[in-house]
């Protein structure tokens, strides 16, 4: 639950925000050892809303992994561990981590208090740490899980990155051109007005499309925000969601790269489900359930289905249209020797190497095809303004 509190701090400053707790006594409690003096804590009406990532910070939740391995793995009691990393944890992560430590005490498992906070905790996450439970080899489960989890945070970060500029470029661009046309070409046409000339097709053409957009330009925005309206409510639908996860892969470039990236993830989470002891048939579904494509996801289940009426893995993968052949032929190879998390590991590496190479391509590509494509747009506005002062200077 969430918490409205108003306090002051240690120098009588009144302090004011929201956490996340189990009761009012325990909100209390919290900014007690914040050593805050707690005036009010009142329920918010809101439901909890974890927002996904938004509110907590995935590197965030990869540091108390680490931290959470290396003080059970120091021989600290779990229960004490968690306390003191709900202390020095953020106001978000101290109310999940909170509510944790009060279900352990309880008596129930960790797997199964974290599964409560599906937001911070993925499927995958849960399943690990219930199958490092069952080993009893948790705290090498978790290290291994913030290992993968931080190497999945900067592989994404690489990929966004490397899109940052591309993107930048083109805003400027569409700014830039706005500008133009709402306060440059309206003040060229009333210079022109004033000289009886004709003017040439480029010109008409700007100042024909300058017109439109400051006479409809309500319009125009009344019909972007229709459209993108009407299209995100129907990707929200079961068939609207098939129909674009069918195309995501198909785009030119960016559907390769997107592809790329989601056998990186898939592969490696694999990887750690198999290696972690999870039964292969259960580490299938799991990962389909993760994999955040519907298309990708019925072929998980299919190929779960497969093997346990016999199959190999390494021939369902094959058979699989969403899967490229290199993936069942190294399956084999793992199946072959015994060894199916290390080659499905060296596989998400592969991927990954793709991916980043993909990537470096595209930027490279991009810059000179928007610098072209500057200078076009750009040559093409210059003639469109300078042939009629040109006009206008011969007939003076």
């Amino acid at each position: 639950m969430r918490f409205r509190y108003k306090a002051r701090d240690a120098h009588g400053a009144e302090v004011k925000g929201v956490l996340d707790a189990q009761d009012a006594k325990n909100a209390a409690g919290i900014l007690r050892e914040k050593k805050l003096t707690v005036i009010s804590v009142s329920k918010e009406l809101e439901s909890l809303n974890w927002g996904g990532w938004g509110r907590v910070n995935p590197s965030e939740v990869t540091n108390f992994t680490r931290q959470l391995a290396t003080m059970i793995n120091a021989g600290l009691p779990i229960i004490d561990a968690l306390n003191l990393l709900r202390l020095q944890s953020g106001p978000h992560m101290s109310g999940a981590v909170g509510q944790i430590m009060a279900d352990v005490q309880s008596g129930v498992s960790l797997s199964e208090a974290m599964s409560k906070h599906p937001a911070l905790f993925s499927k995958v996450y849960v399943a690990l740490v219930k199958a490092g439970e069952a080993a009893g080899v948790v705290e090498t489960i978790l290290i291994r899980l913030s290992d993968t989890l931080e190497k999945g945070r900067v592989f994404r970060g690489k990929v966004v990155s490397a899109m940052i500029y591309p993107a930048i470029i083109l805003i400027g661009m569409v700014g830039v051109m706005i500008l133009m046309m709402v306060v440059v070409i309206p003040k060229l046409t009333e210079v022109y007005k004033q000289f009886d000339t004709q003017l040439p097709l480029a010109t008409r053409i700007v100042v024909g499309t300058s017109d439109a957009f400051m006479k409809y330009w309500w319009l125009i925005a009344i019909g972007v925000v229709g459209v993108a309206g009407v299209v995100g409510g129907y990707m929200k639908t079961p068939a609207g969601r098939r129909w674009w996860d069918s195309l995501a892969y198909k785009f030119p470039v960016m559907g390769a790269l997107a592809r790329e990236a989601m056998l990186a993830e898939l592969t490696r989470t694999l990887a750690l489900l198999v290696g972690s002891g999870v039964a292969i048939v259960e580490a299938i579904n799991i990962v389909a359930g993760a994999v955040g494509n519907v298309i990708v996801e019925a072929e998980m289940k299919l190929i779960a289905k497969r093997v346990e009426k016999g199959f190999s893995l390494a021939v369902s993968f094959g058979e699989s249209p969403s899967f490229p052949p290199i993936v069942g032929q190294m399956v084999a190879v793992g199946e072959e020797t015994g060894k199916l998390d290390d080659v499905l590991s060296k596989l998400s590496t592969f991927f990954e190497e793709e991916s980043e190479q993909k990537v470096k391509n595209l930027t490279t590509a991009l810059e000179p095809i928007i610098l072209i494509v500057m200078a076009l747009g750009v040559g093409f506005l210059m003639y469109a303004i300078i042939m009629p002062i040109y006009g206008i200077t011969n007939q003076i």
